[in-house]
C-alpha cells in the first residue's frame, strides 16, 4: 500500500555453507550431498502503517526473527529490499541503523556483562550524535526513570538484575536511539507471566507516548492479540495469512491459522481445561522445503494441486484486507 510507513518488497533470504572437498569427492562417485541451503525466508512482502503495530506469529523454525533482523538491517536480504519512510534499509548504514531498533528474547545475552547498564544504553546515542557528552548522564537516567527503574543504578551491571529488569534496560537502550520503529523478536519469552504483564503494559504506553511502529514477533498468540493491531502468520518462511487482529481470531482462513488457535489452552464456561489440540505433524526442514504449499503434509484440507503449487496471498474480505494463501479457499 502507498501509505504504509515500512515496506518489506518481496524479500528472501537464503543462508548457504561451504561446500566441504569430501562432498566434492562424494560427488565424483555419485553420492548424493546433504543439502546446505537453508532457505529461511521466502518471497515475503508486507506493509506496516506508521504508529501500527504489526504481530508475526509461527512455529519456531519459521523464519520470524530472520524477517526481523532484515528489517533491522542486520543481515541483508538474498533477494527484494526493505524501506523505512522510502528510504532504503541497507546493512550497516548508519541512519537505517538509528532509525530502527531491535529489542532480543534474552536480555541476558544482548546486554554486554562487562558494561554498565548506563553505558550501554548511552553508548549509540552519543556514537550517532542524539546527544552531547555533557547531556549524557541525564539523558541516560531519564530513559530508566522511562521504563520503570531507579535513575541511580546506571553503574550496575547486566548480572545484578532480575531477568524484568535486564529486558528493561534492553527496551531503554533502543528506545534512548529514538527509532521511528521498533522490532521486537519474543520479548517477554523468557520472563516469568507476572512480569511478562508489566513488560507488555510498558510497551504499550511507551508505543503511545513515543508514537512508535512495532514489528512485535512472538509464539504466544494471547499476547499478540493483547497487543498488536494486524498479525501476520508465517510457516516455513512464508506469510500464509494477514488480517486484523480481530478479523484473524475470529474467522481465521488458512488451516494452518485455525491449527495454531486450537492449540491455545483455554478454559470452558464451567472452569474445567478445554482438550489440547495439537497440530499433526513436524515442521518440514527449511533445507529442503516441500513442493507446493509448504503446509501440504499436515494439513486435513490438501489435495492434488496442493502438492505442486505454491499458493498465493489473495484478499478474503476487502474491508479489513485479509488475505490468505491457500488453494482450498476458491
Amino acid at each position: 500500500m502507498t501509505d504504509d510507513f515500512v515496506r518489506i518488497d518481496k524479500v528472501t533470504r537464503r543462508f548457504t555453507q561451504p561446500t566441504p572437498w569430501t562432498e566434492h569427492v562424494m560427488a565424483r562417485f555419485g553420492v548424493e550431498p546433504p543439502a546446505r541451503t537453508v532457505h529461511a525466508v521466502t518471497n515475503v512482502s508486507l506493509g506496516i502503517k506508521r504508529g501500527e503495530a504489526l504481530g508475526l506469529v509461527g512455529e519456531s523454525g519459521c523464519g520470524k526473527s530472520t524477517l526481523g533482523r532484515i528489517l533491522c538491517g542486520i543481515i541483508p536480504p538474498t533477494e527484494g529490499h526493505v524501506s523505512i519512510g522510502g528510504e532504503a534499509v541497507t546493512q550497516g548504514a548508519k541512519k537505517a541503523t538509528r532509525r530502527v531498533q531491535m529489542v532480543f528474547q534474552n536480555p541476558f545475552a544482548s546486554l554486554n556483562p562487562r558494561m554498565p547498564i548506563g553505558a550501554a544504553i548511552g553508548e549509540g546515542p552519543l556514537a550517532h550524535g542524539l546527544v552531547s557528552r555533557a547531556e549524557l548522564a541525564p539523558y541516560i537516567r531519564s530513559w530508566l526513570e522511562r521504563v520503570g527503574l531507579p535513575a541511580d543504578v546506571a553503574e550496575r551491571y547486566p548480572h545484578q538484575f532480575s531477568g524484568g529488569q535486564r529486558q528493561r534496560v534492553a527496551i531503554a537502550r533502543a528506545l534512548a536511539m529514538q527509532p521511528d520503529v521498533l522490532v521486537c523478536d519474543e520479548p517477554v519469552a523468557s520472563l516469568d507471566v507476572s512480569i511478562q504483564a508489566q513488560i507488555l503494559n510498558l510497551f504499550l504506553t511507551l508505543r503511545e507516548e513515543l508514537d512508535l511502529t512495532l514489528l512485535f514477533i512472538s509464539h504466544d498468540l494471547g499476547v499478540v492479540r493483547h497487543i498488536c493491531d494486524r498479525v501476520a502468520v508465517m510457516y516455513l518462511g512464508r506469510i500464509v495469512e494477514e488480517a486484523e487482529t480481530a478479523s484473524l481470531y475470529d474467522s481465521p482462513a488458512h488451516p494452518y491459522t485455525r491449527a495454531l488457535l486450537d492449540s491455545i489452552p483455554r478454559l470452558e464456561a464451567d472452569g474445567s481445561e478445554a482438550q489440547f489440540k495439537a497440530i499433526a505433524g513436524e515442521l518440514p526442514s527449511p533445507l529442503r522445503p516441500p513442493p507446493g504449499c509448504a503446509f501440504h503434509e499436515r494439513c486435513p484440507l490438501a489435495f492434488d494441486l496442493c502438492h505442486s503449487e505454491v499458493p498465493l496471498l489473495k484478499t478474503i474480505d476487502r474491508s479489513d484486507q485479509h488475505r490468505a494463501a491457500c488453494h482450498a479457499l476458491r
